[in-house]
């Protein structure tokens, strides 16, 4: 396994554990659906979010957002659950998908 393939691999994990912390329910999503355009991560309380994981010292966010847009369904919310080395974990998302799951229109 490559390192970077190791590094997403640890990334998704850390994504997943991070949100079983939180109560959710979360696996990594490529193990187990298997195709190119899964979640990287599956949240079954968040099942319209399509989730893609970036550990990246240097990430392209418009690349990572448009991934996550072109892999999702048309009925998903894609999100980029993202983060540097040593830092917090991030959430980029579009404008519009924020104003309307905040406005009860997810």
């Amino acid at each position: 396994m490559t390192n970077s393939k190791r590094k997403g691999k640890v990334g998704e994990l850390e994504v997943a554990n991070y949100l079983k912390d939180k109560g959710l329910t979360a696996r990594r999503g490529q193990q187990y659906q298997g195709s190119p355009d899964s979640p990287d991560v599956i949240c079954e309380e968040w099942s319209n979010i399509h989730i893609e994981v970036k550990r990246d010292e240097h990430l392209n966010i418009e690349k990572a957002i448009q991934q996550s847009t072109n892999d999702s369904r048309e009925t998903d919310i894609p999100i980029v659950i993202h983060r540097k080395n040593r830092e917090q974990w991030k959430v980029t998302m579009w404008l519009d998908d924020f104003i309307d799951m905040n406005m009860g229109k997810e």
